[in-house]
């Protein structure tokens, strides 16, 4: 598997719903059920897998910590993992190659890539901005499975 096309497919097929992991300090692994799509990194262009996760969430400050995460997605016994560094971007973690303005409409590409839909776009982005909702991107540098 050399690229996102069979990720992309695997998660329509189980709703965006796949898992992240990343090392702890100690080497354990801190892992965690999370939506995620495919999309292209923001500021990089690159192929990756995009979620969003809660502003104050533990995973944010391994990910920040570590730079690296690995997402695994599974249909049935069919599976793919796809590992590489990360981009944070959000209110509490901004990139400076990102403009501010445009993470609403990021956060709803990020849910809408994972198979999300929403009768009230407006409540959806107020609820994102009081959680301090953060995009995360993890570039597919090495992709695994048997999609």
């Amino acid at each position: 598997m050399t690229n996102l096309d069979a990720v992309r497919s695997l998660a329509a097929q189980e709703t965006g719903l796949a898992t992240v992991a990343v090392a702890r300090a100690d080497g354990s692994v801190h892992a965690s059920v999370v939506n995620a799509g495919v999309l292209d990194d923001p500021v990089s262009g690159r192929p990756s897998v995009a979620f969003v996760a809660v502003g104050h969430a533990k995973k944010l400050d391994l990910l920040r910590a570590r730079g690296n995460a690995t997402v695994v997605f599974r249909r049935g016994w069919t599976w793919a993992a796809v590992q590489g560094p990360v981009r944070l971007i959000g209110p509490d973690h901004p990139d400076e190659a990102f403009d501010p303005a445009g993470l609403t409409r990021l956060l709803r590409d990020i849910f809408t890539a994972a198979g999300g839909t929403h009768d009230d776009w407006g409540t959806y982005d107020r609820v994102m901005a009081e959680e301090r909702r953060c995009a995360v991107f993890v570039e597919g540098a090495r992709i695994s499975g048997t999609a």
